[in-house]
């Protein structure tokens, strides 16, 4: 072998002497057939021992560049692999669909804010942490073996009576344990909606300006997605396309706008859809924190479950990572999502679920609700108050009295005074994370405003934020 193996440089030596055998093959210094040095003569002449050696030869054979024969000794393969082909190259792309081509790639990360008014984010500090570890360490105590295997793709049982009961007493969401299916937080549950229901390019009708995730979601699935503009009541009802055959909505917190979908609309959706045989998605993703007002009835329940698939998520309520949500389907629906949901990843992760039941039938939920929501209402009120005491000129506030956020619509005409586009890059460049209303809007340049979370900034640090989000017009 005329090639020869330095260990100059830093690394493991196994992985050095492979990467140097691998490069001469690849680029022809070693050739096909070649004879390698035992490998005791190489550890020796390299100052080794001769498993490290002895590794890389196993790598390089198990890849296909060596081949050993009994005897005689380890040679180059006749024919090596080639170099992996370089993007752009013959066999270097694998073909995907061009859907995916569009969707790829998560959002870049917003570097941290030392105001964050971003959306959808709940107080982590707040959360009741050592309780909960409390129950996940129970859960897995009482695990026996036969709570090891597979269990039923709908979820753990005690959840679903557990969330059955909750949604009864808190939304007036008639419903039983059978037509629960918990899920990893609830755009998986509307993923196995769109699975069952949807063929490729079926219409499906979601809220313009509407929640993004879940336009990319149907989207991906193959379908049609149109966006149907939303009033101070709720969606436009005549505006909806005939084909439809689902609606995606979120009747209690339009999200971003906030407002709550009137009954007079609630009826009228609800008639629609029984006219088209359409089923509709009631999103009610962080309705749990009211400041004031009994809410309105959900869809589900004026509607006695017939064909509207409730969705909620523990996600806002308690954290993000957990990936826990649910839907309640029509029983005409629940075969269907079982077996998808059977399909696609079999289960959920049991020992959660079972925490999670535990944090509800002992009060420790509705006891972190209560808590949470006096201090989101404080944090909601401090940024409506200064909002209307010194943006007066520029924003107007959407009225809510739920959620983690509020929205501010830009006053004047468009394209006169500050861009909001600018403002919110001028407002990251000094701290303060806020985000446009129109980046909600698939279709169109959206209308210019501002939205503003509250589950991730302290109340006292809101004012101070907002001077400096104040700032940026100038």
């Amino acid at each position: 072998m005329d090639f020869h193996v330095s260990l100059a440089g830093r690394g493991d030596l196994s992985a050095r002497i492979y990467r140097q055998l691998h490069e001469a093959i690849i680029d022809g210094r070693l050739a096909p057939g070649e004879r390698l040095p035992p490998t005791r003569e190489l550890a020796t002449s390299l100052a080794v021992s001769r498993n490290t050696v002895a590794v890389a030869y196993e790598r390089l054979t198990a890849e296909g560049f060596l081949v050993g024969r009994v005897g005689a000794g380890t040679f180059v393969c006749a024919n090596p692999p080639g170099p992996p082909a370089r993007p752009g190259e013959p066999g270097g792309d694998i073909p995907v669909r061009p859907v995916w081509r569009a969707l790829a790639g998560d959002p870049p990360r917003a570097r941290p804010a030392v105001y964050d008014f971003r959306l959808g984010v709940p107080d982590a500090h707040r959360f009741p942490m050592a309780a909960w570890r409390r129950l996940v360490a129970r859960e897995l105590s009482d695990v026996g073996v036969l709570g090891t295997g597979y269990v039923d793709p709908a979820g753990h049982a005690g959840l679903r009576a557990a969330i059955a009961k909750h949604i009864g007493l808190s939304r007036s969401v008639r419903t039983v344990a059978d037509d629960v299916i918990v899920t990893h937080g609830a755009q998986q549950a509307i993923d196995l909606v769109g699975r069952v229901l949807l063929e490729p390019g079926g219409c499906v009708a979601v809220e313009e300006p509407g929640y993004p995730p879940v336009r990319g979601l149907f989207t991906s699935l193959g379908a049609k997605v149109v966006g149907v503009p939303v009033d101070a009541e709720g969606i436009v009802v005549p505006a909806i396309p005939r084909a439809a055959r689902l609606v995606y909505v979120t009747p209690s917190h339009q999200f971003p706008l906030g407002t709550a979908m009137s009954l007079d609309r609630r009826t009228a959706l609800l008639a629609w859809a029984r006219r088209r045989g359409a089923v509709l998605v009631e999103d009610d993703y962080d309705s749990e924190f009211r400041f004031s007002d009994r809410p309105l009835e959900p869809l589900h329940s004026l509607d006695h479950g017939r064909r509207v698939v409730y969705v909620g998520s523990f996600a806002k309520t308690m954290l993000p990572m957990l990936r826990l949500g649910f839907l309640v389907v029509p029983p005409a629906l629940g075969p269907a999502v079982r077996a998808a949901k059977r399909l696609t990843d079999r289960q959920g992760e049991i020992a959660s679920q079972g925490a999670m039941a535990a944090f509800l039938t002992e009060g420790l939920f509705a006891r972190h609700l209560r808590r949470s929501t006096r201090e989101y209402a404080a944090r909601h009120e401090r940024i409506a108050h200064v909002l209307r005491r010194d943006f007066a000129d520029r924003l107007e506030v959407v009225p809510s009295i739920a959620g983690l956020h509020l929205a501010a619509r830009s006053r004047g005409s468009p394209g006169v005074g500050v861009d909001i586009g600018t403002v919110v890059r001028r407002a990251a460049e000094v701290g303060v994370a806020v985000e446009s209303l129109a980046d909600y809007y698939g279709e169109g340049p959206g209308e210019p405003g501002l939205a503003l979370g509250y589950g991730a900034i302290e109340l006292d640090r809101i004012e101070p934020g907002l001077s400096l989000l104040a700032g940026c017009w100038r």
